[in-house]
């Protein structure tokens, strides 16, 4: 059924006070179409659904609500309601919900829950944002390496409830140090009295729990994983990590890449708001800094004109291809740094790669330039004059190559002082380039027009 479809039949339902067929109909529905479907309701109505259902299906709802809509479920589910759906919850959905919730609240709400749940809740919310720690679920299967397959079958079976996988189980030792992995497909296909020890892959790919959550999904990734196991500095088995997480990092990272391209401030909360929810102040808090930034930049693209006033008055004609030219050095800028920043993300360059990217960068800007320049010149040459053709051209060929050597070394650069290269993002490449394109602009004109600007200064 379709959201809208969902929520009418949901509204059916809360306006009879049918108690019976809401829960019977939320049965049949996957949870992240009730979520989705419950982003149109009233809080009063969601507060009605969350509380008619049971606190295991209220928990996978709860799980795929957008994060500004779980902060309003959470304002209005009282503690005992609230403190048995976390309880029904995966280990990893459990502390994010945790980490939103005020530290009042939440230490009545720890102290509502069993001593283990609690523990593993604050031991999971300690590892720092960003490290495969902080994303991983410590709702994993294991296996010690002296049992059978019969038996790891049996064991599998009673844990399978409360674990979040079972496709992989992890093999360890009497010290909880991992040794091996075996998914389900292995168990099943094995004689029943094969040792788990013969049959498992040892020294299986893995995370350390500080790893940053990029590398961890690019392992996923590379390995075509359902889950990877994470180990601290002693290789003891502290989590795993599963597809499902992964995604969720990828657009997570993917959202702050396209903000900071767009130079709009990742550090202000709420920064996983949709742009529909998104208050009117944090919109403006997200994308001013780096605007009001950018506008003292561009007061050096006019003290360069400023700088050229005699130039301008003898050839007036030469501010017709000012926006053209400088616009064009941006536009090569912001598609080296695209390029660049896509690349260092995914791993496809390294910082080592720079300086042969740099030889390639400047032939492709060199022929990019002289066709662009030789288009411009035919204008050039019908609004101006030969003279002014000449500049425009050889101005159109230095800004289209100043422009992507700075889109593209820009990116390395950041790298280099280990700091996140789609902050070379668009609007600033662009103001960059287009101090440099006035300044290549008047030099070029000034040089070249010299005789036509002293004849204009002694008439």
């Amino acid at each position: 059924m379709k959201t809208h479809s969902i929520y009418s039949t949901l509204q059916t339902f809360i306006s009879s006070n049918n108690d019976r067929e809401l829960v019977q109909f939320c049965a049949r529905q996957h949870p992240a179409d009730l979520a989705g479907a419950l982003e149109e309701a009233l809080t009063q109505d969601i507060y009605f659904v969350m509380t008619r259902l049971d606190p295991g299906t209220a928990s996978e709802i709860l799980s795929h609500l957008t994060p500004g809509l779980q902060s309003k479920v959470l304002i209005v589910l009282s503690d005992e309601e609230l403190s048995a759906i976390i309880q029904e919850m995966y280990a990893d959905d459990r502390v994010d919900l945790i980490r939103n919730i005020p530290d009042i609240r939440k230490d009545r709400l720890l102290h509502m829950l069993a001593k283990a749940e609690r523990q593993d809740i604050l031991k999971l919310e300690s590892y720092a944002e960003g490290t495969a720690g902080a994303i991983m679920t410590s709702d994993y299967a294991v296996l010690p390496a002296h049992i059978t397959v019969r038996d790891a079958l049996e064991k599998l079976r009673l844990e399978a409830p409360d674990k979040e996988t079972i496709y992989y189980a992890y093999v360890i030792n009497s010290n909880r140090s991992l040794i091996g992995s075996v998914s389900l497909r292995q168990l099943i296909m094995a004689r029943p009295d094969t040792p788990i020890q013969t049959l498992m892959t040892p020294e299986p790919v893995r995370a350390k729990v500080e790893e940053d959550q990029e590398e961890v999904a690019r392992k996923i990734q590379k390995y075509d994983l359902l889950a990877i196991p994470v180990t601290n500095g002693n290789e003891v088995l502290v989590g795993i990590i599963t597809h499902d997480d992964v995604a969720d990092v990828l657009e997570e990272e993917t959202t702050e890449d396209f903000h900071r391209l767009a130079a709009m401030s990742h550090k202000v909360p709420d920064l996983n708001i949709n742009i529909r929810d998104a208050r009117f102040f944090t919109m403006i808090r997200k994308r001013l800094p780096w605007l009001l930034v950018l506008v003292f930049m561009n007061i050096f693209s006019g003290a360069g004109i400023a700088a050229f006033e005699d130039t301008i008055a003898a050839v007036v004609a030469l501010v017709f291809f000012l926006p053209l030219l400088i616009d064009s050095g941006g536009n090569a800028g912001s598609q080296s740094a695209t390029l660049m920043v896509r690349a260092l993300a995914i791993g496809d360059v390294k910082l080592k790669d720079w300086l042969g990217l740099l030889k390639k960068e400047i032939l492709v800007a060199l022929g990019i330039g002289l066709v662009m320049g030789l288009a411009v010149s035919l204008i050039g040459i019908f609004r101006a004059g030969p003279e002014v053709a000449v500049v425009v051209a050889m101005t159109m060929v230095l800004t289209v190559l100043f422009g992507s050597l700075v889109g593209m070394s820009l990116p390395f650069l950041l790298t280099r002082f280990r700091m996140d290269p789609a902050t070379a993002s668009a609007p600033l490449i662009t103001s960059i380039a287009d101090i440099g394109g006035v300044l290549i602009y008047f030099s070029i004109a000034s040089w070249y027009l010299k005789d036509i600007i002293a004849a204009a200064g002694t008439a």
